[in-house]
């Protein structure tokens, strides 16, 4: 993606191998993509298609078998004690379930607290509880009423910007946030996507979004990368490859996407089942040739 800043988090080359021999699985394949300050990038695809490897390569819960992640255009691996744990906290997490992500014996205003006293040491025990309450009122939420409040006492929306809210606690660079709505109500879920964007943009984030839903990258992202079986299939400004898919694997996401003014039962915008299958079975082999389709809009073909 064509952006001239040098990216804050960037991966290269990475590949995920789990097992070995006859039944290794690859579950992420020569991977490559950038994270900039101020600027998203949605990375979609179904499950299994690799998509949480890549976070969790990112998060360092996985170390890549082959290829490097670069935090400021340095290796990762091999920091010492105090650049590990300075990333630690430059990059952190929104989780998929806002209910499992909150440990619910602990009220919000803990929750908040906790990653301060540990990430935060510019910041006083004085002034605890007030920067707790500017991060509360940061993700629109009053903290009198939310603050002395249980998890279970929040509706799924509330909880996940407490996990936003936890998240940039820790004053990051970059946030990775997996599949952060889909656990929501429809009708909440615009108002987070909006919230992240605004972040995004007034704290010069790195945003890693991951969804299954190439629907909303338009609403998160300025760029977007498109995964398949474990390799990014096509990638480039968000626009353009929404409006102008190349892939067959996201032209098969997009025909998923509800159209208000096409017909479920017209056969003639239908996928036909072996249609489907195809296109899986020719995006799953491995994809060397790159076309740049225009200008910050690229494929994979075979």
């Amino acid at each position: 993606m064509t952006v001239q800043q040098t990216p804050i988090l960037a991966l290269d080359r990475v590949t995920k191998t789990f097992g070995h021999g006859t039944g290794a699985v690859r579950a992420a394949r020569s991977i490559s993509f950038s994270l900039h300050a101020g600027r998203a990038l949605a990375l979609v695809g179904e499950s299994g298609s690799g998509k949480t490897t890549c976070a969790r390569m990112a998060m360092r819960e996985y170390l890549p078998t082959e290829g490097e992640i670069l935090f400021k255009g340095q290796p990762v691996e091999g920091t010492n004690a105090a650049e590990a744990a300075h990333y630690r906290r430059a990059v952190q997490m929104i989780f998929q379930d806002p209910f499992a992500s909150l440990n619910p014996a602990h009220t919000i205003a803990y929750h908040l607290k906790r990653p301060l006293m540990l990430h935060r040491p510019d910041i006083k025990r004085s002034e605890i509880d007030a920067t707790v309450r500017a991060l509360l009122q940061q993700v629109k939420l009053d903290p009198d009423l939310v603050a002395p409040k249980y998890p279970h006492e929040l509706s799924g929306g509330q909880r996940q910007r407490v996990n936003i809210a936890r998240a940039l606690a820790a004053k990051p660079e970059v946030i990775v946030a997996d599949e952060p709505t889909s656990m929501l109500d429809v009708s909440v879920r615009l108002g987070v996507l909006n919230l992240l964007s605004e972040m995004k943009q007034e704290m010069k984030l790195g945003l890693l979004y991951i969804t299954h839903d190439i629907a909303t990258a338009r609403y998160v992202a300025e760029d977007i990368a498109v995964m398949y079986s474990g390799q990014i299939v096509e990638w480039g400004n968000v626009g353009k490859v929404i409006d102008n898919p190349a892939h067959p694997y996201t032209k098969l996401l997009l025909s998923a996407v509800p159209d208000p003014d096409v017909r479920f039962d017209d056969p003639s915008v239908r996928l036909r089942p072996e249609d489907v299958e195809d296109i899986r079975r020719q995006s799953a082999m491995t994809q060397d040739r790159i076309v740049e389709v225009d200008s910050d809009h690229f494929v994979r073909a075979a």
